[in-house]
């Protein structure tokens, strides 16, 4: 151990000043002239002990002496000790010039990678190694063919040597079964493997799968943000085209107000009965308004956030009314809400700002159906009268006109020691032009309604359907319920006729028209007897009834093919309107209060703090609303029965009984 510190070869050190070369035959080399030789040495006598001491074995260490002793004479040699000085002297910017081409430094300089991607990097944690998970990744004939293969070769013989060096008096079916236990013991030890490898790819599957998640929430984000930014430059627009329509009121004014010819005396401007005199008196008569007069706000582009949030998602809440939600539709997604409830107002709302925008004033009563289709709103009521609303003449007017001279609220008279118990604040918005004209001649409550084009149907608890026509605004035709059950019934005792008579009471508490739908001559009403009647509007005559349903009918909408049902019975039917039969059915729990479908989705309010929503593509089965996920012990005191819902393009809306409304992504 001491004669192989003593050997230890010099260590590699810097020097500051050039020194003369010794000759190879000295003691002494350059390299023990250097300033840091000692620390260098003293390391290099660490490592040759350290070797030493695990090169312990006898006849290893004479050899590991010679190998010394032949380095150490290397390294005096005259060629080496320059190129040491010579690397001494070398800064590291000239090492990596003259070490690496310009092509190399570029390569590196573009495939360098910072640490926040390389902390990204998953850990290697798989207990296999790559070879073992090339192996199990074979097919089993292949695996098989190259196993037997290398049994049968050198294999075989490996494994018949190895069988007799354990024992030789081993019967060849014992080694034919030892050899099948080692191939399965294999086959399992490769299907551990497999199945390791299916879990790591599942979880990275996940991985993937929640960086998804978090982008598409991202790009969500992003998409709301346009759309709000979208509103605002839409709205900004409104109040430029408002500005300008004021300029132009303004311009007209004067000019109107300015005379005609600078020859005509003044005093003849002031003379009775002179047109000039009356304008102007007139003119000077007309009170001022209060504040200037704005047109609501019309969406120029179609929102398509709610088309790509999670279904069941909740867009906003609304506090409507303060009693139960009688009716309510809107005319498109993020577009214009009118609701109407036993509070005996009906509001318009603005979805895509959430807010109440005006009250449509005239009814005597509580409105009980109503339809939005554009700028037109239909309201039937129980004063048994139908209303018919522009809502495109319909002005706005400023917040802050609201507000009195002293700074605070305009104050009615009432006050209300709760605050939710408060009605919502007053609209900025006039409607006294909204109005059209007003249809009179049921005897008894509007139940029911729809309006398509230039025809409208109403049905009344008067038993009666009368037809409208909308540009004359008045009734063209009435339709009597009880006299074509009559005829019905006394066809049915008369002829073989293929639909049968129900035997069916009214229900007394049901509206005896609960809905009803139109288009071009046909017509479908649902009643209290729980039938279905097709009717052609062009002879006045029931088309086809159909028979089913166990209670009165409270909802039915149609298309191309089916006509959809709902009914007290709690059920929601699906008809074929080619043959007349039933194409689909299923039940609920309590008795279906409103009914509408799209594209892909059927919903309906079955007396729940749920909606039920019917999946038409898949035929899945789901609930939509405020009592997803929530106790029942809650639902009895929180929430509340949804009375209404209807849907459109997947943006669905739901009015309650406290008189919440609900927007939600369906």
């Amino acid at each position: 151990m001491a004669s192989a510190a003593r050997d230890a070869p010099p260590s590699r050190g810097r020097s500051t000043s050039p020194r003369p070369i010794a000759q190879p035959d000295d003691d002494s080399s350059i390299i023990d002239g250097l300033p840091d030789s000692r620390q260098i040495q003293a390391f290099g006598r660490k490592v040759t002990a350290t070797a030493g001491s695990l090169i312990g074995a006898e006849g290893v260490s004479q050899h590991y002496q010679n190998a010394l002793g032949e380095l150490h004479r290397e390294l005096r040699r005259p060629m080496l000790q320059r190129s040491v000085f010579s690397f001494a002297q070398t800064t590291p910017r000239e090492l990596v010039r003259s070490r690496i081409s310009v092509p190399e430094i570029q390569q590196r300089a573009l495939s360098y990678l910072p640490d926040e991607l390389l902390s990204n990097i998953p850990e290697d944690n798989n207990a296999y190694s790559l070879f073992q998970g090339f192996q199990a990744s074979l097919p089993e004939e292949h695996r098989s063919k190259k196993e037997h293969g290398r049994h049968n070769s050198r294999g075989q013989r490996l494994l018949g040597e190895a069988a007799e060096d354990e024992d030789l008096n081993l019967p060849p079916s014992m080694v034919s079964l030892k050899n099948q236990k080692h191939s399965m013991s294999h086959r399992l030890e490769m299907m551990g493997v497999r199945k390791h490898m299916c879990a790591a790819e599942i979880h990275e599957i996940d991985n993937k799968i929640a960086n998804l998640n978090t982008m598409r929430k991202i790009v969500l984000d992003r998409l709301a943000g346009l759309e709000v930014e979208e509103a605002e430059i839409e709205q900004d627009l409104l109040e430029v085209d408002n500005k300008i329509e004021d300029l132009q009121e303004e311009l007209d004014d004067a000019a109107a107000l300015a005379p005609k010819s600078p020859e005509t005396p003044r005093s003849a401007t002031h003379e009775e009965g002179s047109p000039g005199f009356m304008s102007e008196s007139m003119y000077q008569k007309i009170p001022s308004p209060k504040w200037k007069r704005r047109r609501p706000m019309r969406r120029i582009s179609i929102p398509i956030l709610h088309e790509h949030l999670e279904p069941g998602s909740k867009i906003k809440e609304l506090q409507a009314h303060n009693d139960t939600i009688t009716a309510l539709d809107f005319d498109a997604p993020w577009g214009t809400l009118v609701t109407a409830a036993l509070d005996d107002t009906v509001r318009v709302w603005d979805l895509n700002a959430g807010r109440c925008i005006g009250l449509l004033e005239g009814h005597l009563s509580s409105v009980r159906c109503l339809q939005v289709e554009d700028n037109i709103v239909a309201t039937g009521s129980m004063d048994a009268s139908i209303r018919l609303w522009d809502l495109s003449k319909a002005e706005y007017a400023p917040l802050d006109n609201r507000i009195n001279k002293e700074g605070g609220e305009e104050d009615d008279g009432l006050t209300f020691e709760n605050s939710e118990d408060a009605p919502p604040p007053p609209p900025p918005t006039i409607m006294q032009d909204c109005p059209l004209f007003s249809l009179e001649s049921h005897v008894d409550e509007v139940t029911a309604l729809h309006f398509k084009g230039d025809t409208l149907v109403s049905g009344s608890a008067d038993k009666t359907l009368r037809q409208w026509d909308l540009v004359k605004g008045r009734c063209v035709q009435t339709l009597d319920v009880l006299w074509a059950a009559a005829q019905a019934t006394a066809s049915l005792n008369t002829n073989n006729s293929p639909w049968r008579q129900t035997g069916r009471v009214s229900d007394a508490s049901a509206d005896f028209v609960g809905a009803l739908q139109v288009f071009d001559a046909a017509l479908a009403c649902g009643t209290a007897d729980g039938m279905v009647r097709l009717w052609d509007l062009r002879s006045g005559q029931v088309h086809r009834s159909l028979v089913g349903h166990t209670g009165p009918v409270t909802a039915l909408q149609f298309d191309d093919v089916h006509l959809v049902t709902g009914s007290m019975d709690r059920s929601i039917r699906i008809w074929d309107l080619r043959t007349g039969s039933i194409y689909d059915a299923y039940a609920y729990d309590n008795p279906v209060s409103s009914m509408m479908f799209d594209a892909r989705r059927i919903v309906s309010a079955a007396g729940e703090d749920v909606v039920k929503v019917y999946d038409k593509t898949d035929g899945r089965h789901w609930n939509c609303g405020p009592g997803v996920g929530v106790d029942d012990d809650v639902n009895a005191t929180a929430l509340s029965v949804i009375e209404r819902v209807r849907i459109k393009e997947g943006y669905m809306v739901e009015g309650r009984k406290n008189g919440m409304i609900g927007v939600w992504s369906c």
